[in-house]
């Protein structure tokens, strides 16, 4: 793919590459708060394994165990897991660790490594190491308790950079009090290497009995309460009505996974409802899907949509956070209120009932991925605040740059 206006197009495979800046590769660690599987984890996994190696020297640090831990690893990334509870005893731990590494980006992923990075990077500063500079990426929608909110907004005003995933998070941040910092916005990007021209998955009819020329609906999202799922399957019955082959693939793991299930069986529903689990070949199973769906009642950004979107599957998506940002109703995907069950049932229905309608959508939503939300515009942008921050350090303390 490439730009035909002379421009240089990020998204091409022959894009030029990062150029280092002078002084060195930059040191920068990302601190998760959980090694939990997730939008924030699957950010740090794509940022970690594409940040130039030449230009950026970058490890991992995880506030718990988990398969995102895992996977970092077999990438060949260097990760620590700091598992201890204690806000406290966590932040000395990670003072602790950093100490030596001298990092000069410390960036922080989801709101306890806003808090234990921060404050970390704080505390170096007062033993006399040299302080980095504090990056926080919000990618949640999640309305935090009082004490939470009183936190954030102490230890606002001493980071660096807030990057914000949508508009729709920037205004939440606001409301929040979140104020003396700079904030950028930068959309999640999508991997066009995995999710471009990926096959569907071969096994997935003969993996849960489906027949051949049944339609599959699908959902890929964690099994939480804020995913909407119970809103999905309340509409499904009214789906069958005038699909009956249809089938619905949901796809992820949670702690909602049990009553969703007798959710299925008390609407008599379950013979038509596939609980995957986790699945490792999420691209695959995505470009099977007839209609992608993400019935969200709150959402930063919507990472699985843009997913389907770049695989030309057709959507429908909760007009909720910052999903309207990436889907045009009606142009790109159809979009319902939140938790409104009849709503997207005839969304769903539209898209299985008129074929050419359903291509057009999915034609469209293909293009607005590979024009505005691929994975390289996302990295070059945070490249460019990781160069900037290690600028101004450097320069304060007298080092060529």
């Amino acid at each position: 793919m490439g730009a035909d206006n002379g421009l240089v197009d990020p998204c091409a495979d022959d894009a030029p590459k990062h150029q280092p800046i002078e002084g060195g590769r930059v040191r920068v660690v990302e601190v998760m708060a959980t090694g939990t599987n997730g939008g924030a984890q699957e950010h740090v996994y794509a940022l970690a394994t594409r940040l130039s190696p030449e230009s950026y020297d970058v490890r991992v640090v995880s506030l718990s165990h988990g398969s995102s831990v895992r996977r970092l690893e077999k990438a060949g990334i260097e990760v620590t897991v700091i598992d201890e509870p204690d806000d406290r005893r966590a932040v000395q731990a990670l003072a602790d660790l950093l100490a030596p590494v001298e990092p000069e980006i410390v960036h922080n992923h989801m709101f306890r490594a806003e808090v234990v990075g921060t404050r970390a990077a704080l505390l170096l500063g007062e033993q006399g190491c040299k302080r980095p500079a504090v990056v926080s990426t919000i990618h949640s929608s999640r309305i935090r308790c009082v004490d939470d909110r009183n936190a954030l907004r102490q230890l606002t005003p001493l980071m660096d950079r807030i990057i914000v995933v949508s508009k729709a998070i920037e205004r939440k941040i606001r409301e929040e009090g979140r104020f003396g910092v700079p904030v950028s916005l930068i959309y999640n990007g999508v991997d066009l290497r995995r999710y471009n021209h990926e096959q569907p998955c071969c096994t997935l009819h003969t993996d849960y009995r489906i027949p051949e020329d049944s339609p599959i609906v699908g959902v890929v999202a964690r099994l939480e309460a804020e995913k909407g799922h119970r809103t999905l399957i309340d509409a499904w019955p009214d789906v069958l009505k005038v699909h009956p082959e249809a089938w619905l693939l949901i796809v992820g793991e949670g702690s909602e996974r049990n009553s969703l299930e007798a959710q299925a069986a008390s609407l008599s529903v379950s013979e038509r409802v596939v609980f995957t689990g986790r699945r490792e070949d999420v691209p695959a199973v995505t470009a099977a899907l007839d209609v992608a769906v993400l019935p969200s009642y709150r959402e930063a950004q919507g990472l699985s949509v843009l997913e389907a979107m770049a695989l030309s599957r057709p959507v429908v998506a909760s007009n909720v956070g910052g999903i309207p940002e990436m889907v045009e109703d009606g142009v790109s995907g159809l979009l319902v209120p939140p938790g409104d069950c009849d709503a997207l049932a005839a969304a769903i229905v539209r898209l299985l009932s008129d074929h050419p309608y359903a291509d057009m959508l999915a034609r469209r939503g293909h293009d607005l991925v590979h024009e505005r939300f691929c994975i390289e515009l996302m990295t070059n942008a945070i490249e460019s605040i990781y160069d900037e921050l290690a600028l101004k350090l450097r320069a304060s303390a007298g080092v060529p740059g």
